[in-house]
């Protein structure tokens, strides 16, 4: 039984009942002892405590939500927008500690956004096509599609009992026909493009998951990013989007974004230097075309009028596969040499032959597979080409300074290297037989792969036309259901006949349709565009609307998918913009990668073996195993085999969700890690802090009720001071919170600026507090910039805090709650550079008085040390003192005179 997290938050339950109220639906708790909230019965509770935040929750969430969902409705061409965007989950049936940081994060900037007056697009969807579901269906002899709907609606429920507050009316699910068609759609445009095309290859197999892996999902010792199994070579013929044709303007395009938090550095070193690119071959036997094509790279283009040869590896596929010239290559092959083989390959940028060679080595550089071997500029080249007796063209030529130049090189002769390259690689673009700038490390984008849950290839095979592509309006091609699933072996859509079997869309002969599916990284490579226009049935969006949306101002993730995730997705925003679908080239602005939440992990130090809490003695001061042994505490990611995980459900129960999203933007900056551990300073931390901004309503509401009316011109002039230091210090946390939540989104430090605000104000006297209107606009100053980290809360104190008697401040009598409120500015006066500036006197560390003084001396210490002692304050407390030493503070207007006692 599925169990709302929305009715876990709304009662008190104490330790003994929790189990029990696990296991049955919780009924209303009408009991005497229940606290009364102000904002149902106008009776205000004069402390924070568990009750008091179980019916704010229970009151508050709802209408949050019903708001969010009535402005979201309402579209006004009059504001800026503002898109913010977390990364959609994989629908795994249950929330981790992961998600709700992420989507606290989103909704926290989303709130901020839309009370800064902008119109904010705040979307959530599901990956959820991709090999856990299948997985997790064959183990329970389910049908995938009914597994996933399942958790979606499992994981659905619980986000909305966390009171996040998404556009729901845009939710997207990438394995719904009405998205996956447009997935498909896509992939027939790269296709038509000739960026999407099926070779055979050696590709990485995954013997646990029965599937291909991208070489981005092998991690550094050989396994699969998913399975951790050791992953094997395959030569399989499979489905390929060339990437590599737009790696220098991925390349190029990271300087024009703000800093990613070394994503930036991240993505570029995994495209690489882009110096060099690859020339069309096609291959030939004795004059004869053979059907077969080649692309082989060049790290000096210019020059490839020069080529004497073209370079295979033993390992390459055309020696080992299905390919017509195997055998004549085979037959030419020589381990431990350069093989001379029958095969020439005709330069189809050039129009020249040049003889296919064997190489000698095991590897070429990076991932390259086929080189050009052009004598005049490399040395090694010159070396096999003389070996083998081969003739070639000389195109430099070097002048007496040093500068070389172009002959023999048709059109390009006479031109300089430096022009030559752009110019050569530009009109092999034109032709479009190469010419794409990129680097010796990157590699095409392998999609296919051999699993059910994935969205199908749009391709048929003829035995007449060839690889056809499905015409757009018999698009979606539905993924069919199949007799079984196991796992293991080729595709599984081959079992489903009556689907495989079809009609060429060309000539209407017999045809079959491709039984690999997608890799799920194609449909996430554009659900942000989906997100715009989520509804469209003719197109998967409408240019205006991607237009008016795009780019992301915000996304927000895991740093895990730094490389993959957005290299994939950067491809194909710059492939819609060549297409005319939108017109920014980049789909995100800034990048918001947060860390993991670490749980607190028990191990035996001896075997490594993972412990549960139960079977430690926590004792002594060193825990130790109740078996016997020596225990290590550590702090990792969160897992089910390590013992540490948490369910979320179980902490917003203990400590509510304000309380949980609090400490999830107060542990640490996005970015790092937060470590989970209820004794470190952060929760208590902001749980005494809620209880703090409760008694400051509490305060201001029982002065107001009990004292006089207030009166300002009652504030004597060290009240009078007071209240202008709330003044001052209100101004600069707006400042400093708004500064945070725009630029660097340091959460963290804008909680211990209101906190410090807080405890300004809680130490106030009793007069500024009752008669001060700086002391109001300051509270509702504090509940306003609260309130996009903790709502609900936010909501009941501004509900409190607007129905306080005699209030003085217009802010108080504006009307609706804390999140329909402009977010608060700073006043213009605070802007303004003052003429005088009041320093403070300190002796020995001791303040003796204030000094007023011109602002243009204040920070030279000479003047100011002499405007000091020529003033009474000098005058009376240092006339007749040996001045040892004065301290002029750098960053405040302060003086510290240190004096022989």
């Amino acid at each position: 039984m599925q169990v709302s997290l929305r009715r876990l938050v709304l009662y008190p339950l104490c330790a003994a009942q929790c189990r029990h109220a696990l296991t049955r639906p919780a009924l209303p708790l009408l009991h005497p002892s229940v606290r009364a909230l102000f904002s149902e019965t106008g009776v205000w509770e004069k402390s924070y405590q568990i009750e008091t935040r179980q019916k704010v929750e229970e009151w508050w969430h709802p209408r949050i939500m019903e708001q969010w969902k009535k402005e979201a409705l309402e579209e006004d061409s009059n504001k800026k927008k503002f898109y913010v965007l977390s990364m959609f989950p994989y629908p795994s049936g249950r929330l981790h500690m992961g998600h709700v940081r992420v989507y606290t994060i989103s909704d926290t900037i989303g709130h901020f956004q839309r009370m800064r007056g902008h119109q904010v697009l705040n979307p959530m969807g599901w990956d959820a096509f991709g090999l856990p579901a299948e997985n997790a269906a064959i183990e329970r002899g389910l049908d995938p599609e009914d597994w996933t709907k399942s958790n979606i609606r499992s994981m659905r429920e619980q986000l909305d009992s966390l009171g996040l507050c998404f556009n729901w009316d845009r939710e997207v699910t990438t394995c719904l026909p009405d998205y996956y068609k447009w997935t498909q759609y896509l992939f027939i445009k790269l296709f038509q493009a000739g960026l999407a095309y099926q070779k055979e290859a050696v590709v990485n197999w995954d013997p646990v998951d029965q599937t291909v892996l991208a070489d981005e999902q092998v991690d550094g010792n050989g396994c699969s990013w998913r399975s951790g199994a050791v992953v094997e070579q395959k030569l399989l013929t499979q489905w390929f989007i060339k990437t590599t044709s737009y790696a220098k303007p991925l390349l190029d395009a990271l300087e024009d974004l703000p800093e990613w938090y070394g994503v930036k550095s991240m993505q570029a070193n995994w495209i690489g230097d882009c110096t060099g690119c690859y020339f069309d071959f096609k291959l030939k036997v004795n004059g004869e075309e053979t059907g077969e094509t080649l692309s082989a790279y060049s790290s000096s283009p210019e020059t490839v009028f020069g080529a004497a040869y073209l370079a295979i590896l033993p390992s390459h596929r055309l020696l080992h596969g299905n390919s017509s010239v195997r055998f004549v290559l085979q037959k030419s092959f020589k381990p431990g040499t350069d093989s001379m083989t029958e095969v020439n390959a005709q330069n189809l940028f050039t129009g020249r032959e040049v003889p296919l060679v064997i190489s000698c080595k095991e590897a070429f550089d990076d991932y390259l597979d086929t080189v050009i071997g052009v004598p005049d500029c490399n040395e090694e080249d010159l070396s096999v080409a003389s070996a083998l007796n081969l003739t070639w063209t000389t195109v430099l030529k070097t002048h007496e300074d040093g500068t070389q130049t172009l002959i023999n090189s048709d059109e390009f002769s006479g031109l300089t290297r430096g022009q030559a390259f752009d110019s050569i690689t530009q009109k092999a673009r034109e032709q479009k037989v190469g010419g794409h700038l990129t680097s010796s490390k990157l590699r095409d984008w392998l999609i296919s792969r051999q699993r059910y849950w994935g969205t199908p290839i749009p391709v048929v095979h003829c035995g007449s036309c060839g690889t056809v592509a499905v015409p757009e309006e018999e698009l979606p091609v539905i993924l069919p259901k199949v007799p079984s699933l196991t796992g293991k072996g080729v595709s599984p859509l081959g079992a489903a006949h009556n689907w495989v079997n079809c009609k060429c869309p060309r000539c209407k002969g017999p045809a079959r349709r491709e039984t690999d599916t997608m890799d799920t990284f194609v449909d996430s490579a554009w659900y942000y565009l989906r997100y715009t226009d989520p509804h469209n049935t003719v197109r998967p969006f409408e240019r205006h609307l991607a237009d008016h949306w795009l780019p992301v101002d915000v996304y927000i993730g895991g740093k895990e998918h730094a490389v993959m995730h957005l290299y994939y997705a950067r491809f194909l925003s710059h492939f819609c913009k060549d297409q005319g679908l939108v017109a920014h080239r980049e789909p995100f602005r800034k990048l918001l990668v947060q860390g993991l939440i670490k749980g607190q992990t028990f191990k035996l130090a001896d075997s490594g073996q993972y412990l549960k809490k139960e079977e430690i003695d926590f004792t002594d001061k060193e825990p130790v195993a109740l078996s016997g042994g020596r225990v290590e505490v550590t702090f990792e990611k969160m897992s089910k085999s390590k013992h540490n995980g948490l369910d979320p459900q179980d902490v917003v129960q203990q400590y509510g969700v304000g309380t949980v999203r609090l400490y999830i933007l107060y542990a640490a900056p996005p970015e790092q890690n937060i470590l989970w551990n209820v004794r470190t300073d952060a929760l208590p931390g902001v749980l005494r802090w809620q209880s703090r901004l409760w008694q400051l309503v509490t305060k201001l509401r029982e002065a107001r009720q009990l004292g006089d009316v207030p009166n300002p011109s009652l504030l004597k002039k060290k009240e009078l001071a007071e209240a202008k230091r709330i003044w001052e210090t209100k101004n600069y946390t707006i400042q400093e919170v708004t500064g945070h939540f725009t630029e660097d989104f340091l959460f963290n430090t804008a909680i211990s600026r209101l906190m410090a605000l807080t405890n300004m104000l809680t130490s106030a006297t009793v007069k500024v507090l009752q008669h001060s209107v700086e002391f109001e606009e300051a509270l509702a100053a504090l509940i306003m910039m609260t309130a996009p980290m903790a709502p609900h809360l936010a909501s009941e104190l501004w509900a409190g805090l607007c129905q306080v008697k005699n209030p003085l401040s217009p802010l108080l009598l504006r009307g609706g709650d804390v999140l329909m409120q402009s977010w608060p500015t700073v006043d213009p006066e605070y802007l303004e550079v003052p003429d005088f500036v009041e320093m403070t006197v300190l002796i020995n560390n001791k303040a003796c008085g204030r000094l007023m003084m011109p602002l243009k001396v204040s920070k030279d210490s000479t003047r100011v040390q002499q405007l000091v002692l020529e003033s009474p304050i000098g005058q009376k407390f240092l006339s007749e003192h040996s001045i040892k030493r004065a301290i002029l503070s750098p960053r405040t207007a302060l003086i510290n005179f240190l004096v022989d006692e």
